[in-house]
Parts: C-alpha cells; sequence; structure tokens
C-alpha cells in the first residue's frame, strides 16, 4: 500500500467544485479545505504507478491552481501479511 500527503492549492471560489472533485478520485481523500483555497489530501494506492496517476489527475483538475507531493510511504498491505 502507498500512502501519499498532498497539499493542493486552489481558486478560492472554486474550492467546492475543487474539493467535491477530489473526493470524487478513488483513493483520494480531502482532509482540510480553507476558504483561501489550501487542501491537505491523501492518497492510498497499490502501486507508486497508481498515486502517480491520482497525483496528476488532481494536478488537471479544473480550478487547481498547484499540488505539491509533501510526503510518501510504502507500507504492507496487512491483509495480505496474514
Amino acid at each position: 500500500m502507498n500512502i501519499s500527503s498532498v497539499l493542493v492549492n486552489a481558486w478560492p471560489e472554486a474550492i467546492t467544485r475543487v474539493k467535491a472533485s477530489l473526493c470524487a478520485l478513488g483513493g483520494v481523500e480531502v482532509h482540510v479545505a480553507t476558504e483561501s483555497g489550501q487542501m491537505i489530501v491523501t492518497i492510498e494506492a497499490d502501486s507508486t504507478q497508481a498515486v502517480a496517476k491520482l497525483f496528476a489527475q488532481i494536478n488537471e483538475q479544473p480550478g487547481v491552481l498547484a499540488a505539491s507531493m509533501v510526503y510518501h510511504q510504502f507500507e504492507p498491505d496487512p491483509d495480505e501479511e496474514a
């Protein structure tokens, strides 16, 4: 399992729409969204390629000014360890 943390900056007037479009992406969760357009987002995916694809999709959302990956961690899936 790959877990990444992303800082997203969006146009303030588009924050509601951007948040909804990000939440619609499987494996993406918006934890905090400010009125000024800043969001803390996590990505959870099975592979680094899937993380990269979701990160690109975040950057391509209308209203997103920039997205910066802050943290990435790989963890074994606890369901597969048993």
